[in-house]
């Protein structure tokens, strides 16, 4: 909807032309997302996926410390779907970003960005092959699940995907320490809604309020990744279980 706007805002770091490049790859994906004939389909992935994860770190999902920010990692930034209008919205302000954020905050936008690119583009992939294996994603099983997993391939990419929630999620840590960016998000929501930009608003404000409770993130996303890299490996190694991880991690 705003492609135009972000090609003709100029950038000036390098920073800034990456988050330019990573906003303009997601809005072409969008587009030929929405005519794709499995786009209907990542509805029902999205919620066996969000499932899965949500049992996987159960442990980490009851701890009090760490339960807001799992629930925003899960329902905000895994969410291929229904977030059109959150999406819209940074393309439209494009312009004020580069002017106004810090150029290394650009940088961690731009990873924002990728990482969601990336699970949507992974996503669908996924969803194309369980539909030529004929599994059906109402009654999808962990065995079919991982069958198409590793029909599917593109192991490179799923390592990668797994580094930029690593990165992503340590930089973002940096940031909420920041007291003044939560000044910032508490005296620009009335203007925010005033301009129709509240989901977005909305959108940061419970990325922030999440990540500034937990005392340590870094430790939530290393058990994280260290969880999700040993059950790909066990997925790809056709584990008899491999969304079971040991209790230690």
């Amino acid at each position: 909807m705003y492609r135009a706007r972000l090609v003709a805002t100029p950038t000036h770091t390098d920073n800034a032309r990456d988050l330019q490049q990573q906003l303009l790859a997601y809005h072409q994906f969008r587009a030929r997302k929405r005519d794709h004939p499995q786009a209907r389909a990542l509805d029902a992935l999205t919620r066996w996926q969000r499932h899965r994860l949500t049992h996987t770190h159960a442990d980490l999902y009851r701890d009090p410390q760490y339960h807001a920010g799992l629930d925003f990692l899960l329902s905000d930034l895994y969410a291929p779907t229904g977030m059109s209008a959150r999406d819209d919205h940074i393309d439209r302000v494009f312009p004020k970003l580069v002017k106004w954020l810090p150029d290394p905050l650009l940088g961690t936008l731009a990873r924002l960005v990728e990482l969601n690119l990336l699970t949507q583009q992974l996503d669908l992939r996924l969803s194309v092959t369980l539909a030529e294996l004929g599994y059906q994603l109402s009654s999808l099983s962990p065995h079919q699940y991982c069958t198409a997993f590793n029909a599917m391939g593109d192991m490179p990419a799923r390592r990668h995907q797994l580094a930029l929630v690593m990165t992503s999620g340590q930089q973002l840590d940096r940031y909420v320490r920041n007291r003044t960016l939560g000044w910032m998000l508490s005296v620009t929501r009335k203007p925010a809604q005033r301009a129709d930009l509240g989901e977005l608003h909305a959108f940061l404000q419970r990325g922030y309020l999440a990540f500034r409770g937990m005392a340590e993130v870094d430790q939530l996303i290393m058990r994280l990744t260290s969880r999700e890299q040993r059950i790909l490996e066990q997925i790809t190694s056709g584990h008899p279980d491999p969304f079971q991880i040991p209790p230690e991690q």
